[in-house]
């Protein structure tokens, strides 16, 4: 499945009433470290297809999501458990980074 692409129309569907934990990239077309990370994204986001879901905020695109969500920096990377952020970071990570953050 990949990623879904998170607006603030699903959010709340895709993000906050999930029943798995969700991995939400913030990131923007221009934004080189994101353009660094976002296959690594892809790629996690097939790879934990049914224990996981993993989503991208386009913060151009979805402002409100980024304001709401208090990004300063992107990439911003967080992971939302039960509808709440368990753990965020800032800046391009290493795959392996990512998959810890996903296993809080």
């Amino acid at each position: 499945m990949g990623t879904v692409k998170i607006t603030k129309e699903n959010f709340e569907a895709e993000v906050l009433n999930s029943d798995k934990p969700v991995m939400v990239d913030f990131w923007a077309e221009w934004c080189g470290p994101c353009r660094m990370v976002g296959p690594v994204v892809e790629e996690i986001g097939t790879e934990v297809v049914g224990k996981a879901k993993v989503g991208k905020v386009n913060v151009d695109e979805q402002p409100e999501l980024a304001s709401q969500f208090k990004v300063m920096s992107i990439p911003t990377i967080m992971v939302f458990k039960n509808g709440k952020v368990v753990n965020s970071s800032v800046g391009a990570k290493p795959k392996q980074a990512l998959l810890d953050m996903l296993s809080v």
